[in-house]
């Protein structure tokens, strides 16, 4: 199985209302040092909606206010709408929603 396919494995497992980062993708995936190549593959996600990208965040909880999902927050709105919770700075509440791995 090629990076790409551990990767996309890994985040397909996050379950709803849970959110993993980038890092802890890497590791589940195989290698520690591939968060910048989870964050490529996840930007050409090729199955948007079997593999839910907009449950990764970075190591602070912040959501990419970038346009991979669509516009600025629409990945704050998707989580929101699985469950998740939000700190009042913004950030998602790690320590209630990050996926454990299992």
């Amino acid at each position: 199985m090629n990076s790409y396919a551990r990767i996309y494995a890994v985040v397909r497992a996050i379950p709803r209302g849970k959110v993993a980062t980038y890092g802890q993708v890497a590791r589940l995936a195989g290698n520690p040092r591939w968060s910048r190549v989870v964050g490529y593959a996840l930007h050409v996600n090729p199955d948007p909606e079997g593999i839910p990208c907009y449950r990764v965040v970075d190591r602070m909880g912040r959501t990419s206010k970038a346009f991979a999902f669509g516009g600025s927050d629409v990945q704050r709105a998707l989580l929101e709408a699985d469950g998740v919770q939000f700190l009042p700075d913004g950030r998602v509440d790690l320590a209630a929603c990050q996926w454990d791995g299992q």
